[in-house]
């Protein structure tokens, strides 16, 4: 089967719960509601147990097959074989159209607060996977399942990948941005040995972190790349027509990893950026505060540089 390629954003939050609530705009119908519903109908008393090494076989192969962009007749005999390799893993395998780009797409997508709750994988159908997009905390983290999407719909050829987990469920084995033997893991992981950039997304409390609002990171690699060009252009400091300085979007502080210490958002200990570092895969770790999350103009303007930067490669 094809490997999948793609891009991952990483966006990460502390240990500690958010506080407060903030009243959001409810996602549009179709696939924004789709993930919304599913991240926020996690529950961190669920039962749980992790996939065993055939299961997470299953799941990376039938996902490989997704990605490659058949269209037409042979990516409708594609989304039959998936779902029925799938269904028997407690895998429902569905299949639309994004109201927003024209884009088909496949979602497969296990049971909220099911015990194998191994999460949700939007596919993109329309052209061979290039991208791979991380939520690993969508129940924690809130609003990072938002950016998922919108960096979904702007990235042909992407596969987002959403926890189907409550970070604290079963003691903290649920937590896959800390777990090799989660299949959040195993796809990341398969993206990795493919070489395929990869992008994850978390948050923070302001008040944990106040001097920034996006905290940028390689993870455990050594290349900068796009942590460093995310964070240019996040910033204004870039010299592309990426930088905020050329666009007039709103200002966001930015910490940067390998310059200084970043309030231990650093994700060095992050279990998919190590796979990426050992595979030499590009990967970048994004942190986003909770008044970025809360705003669309805010986060907007980081996930169109999160875009520019992927597409500049």
């Amino acid at each position: 089967m094809a490997l999948l390629v793609g891009a991952v954003v990483l966006v990460s939050l502390p240990d500690s719960p958010e506080v407060g609530t903030v009243p959001r705009t409810p996602p549009e119908p179709g696939l924004a509601a789709r993930v919304h519903d599913f991240a926020t109908a996690l529950r961190e008393n669920a039962p749980y147990r992790p996939p065993g090494d055939a299961q997470r076989e299953a799941l990376t192969g039938a996902l490989a097959q997704l990605g490659r962009g058949a269209g037409g007749a042979d990516a409708a005999s594609e989304v039959a074989e998936t779902r029925e390799a799938l269904t028997p893993l407690g895998f429902s395998v569905d299949v639309g159209v994004d109201t927003r780009t024209g884009r088909s797409y496949a979602v497969v997508a296990s049971e909220p607060n099911a015990e194998r709750g191994w999460g949700l994988y939007v596919v993109d159908l329309s052209a061979p996977t290039r991208y791979a997009i991380q939520v690993p905390h969508p129940a924690n983290d809130l609003g990072t399942d938002a950016l998922g999407v919108e960096l979904f719909r702007r990235l042909p050829g992407a596969v987002l990948s959403v926890s189907g987990t409550h970070r604290r469920v079963a003691n903290g084995a649920g937590d896959v941005a800390h777990r090799e033997d989660s299949m959040f893991s195993a796809v990341a992981e398969a993206h990795s040995r493919a070489k395929v950039p990869q992008v994850q997304l978390h948050g923070f409390d302001d008040a944990s972190f106040p001097s920034a609002d996006v905290v940028l990171s390689p993870g455990a690699t050594d290349s900068l790349w796009p942590a460093s060009a995310i964070a240019d252009g996040v910033d204004g400091t870039g010299s592309s027509g990426n930088s905020r300085e050329k666009t007039g979007g709103p200002e966001l502080d930015v910490c940067r990893a390998w310059e200084r210490a970043c309030g231990d958002l650093e994700g060095r200990r992050n279990v998919q950026g190590i796979a990426a570092a050992r595979e030499g895969a590009p990967f970048a770790h994004i942190e986003v505060n909770r008044t970025t999350r809360d705003d669309p103009e805010r986060w907007g303007e980081l996930v169109r540089v999160i875009e520019n930067t992927l597409r500049e490669r």
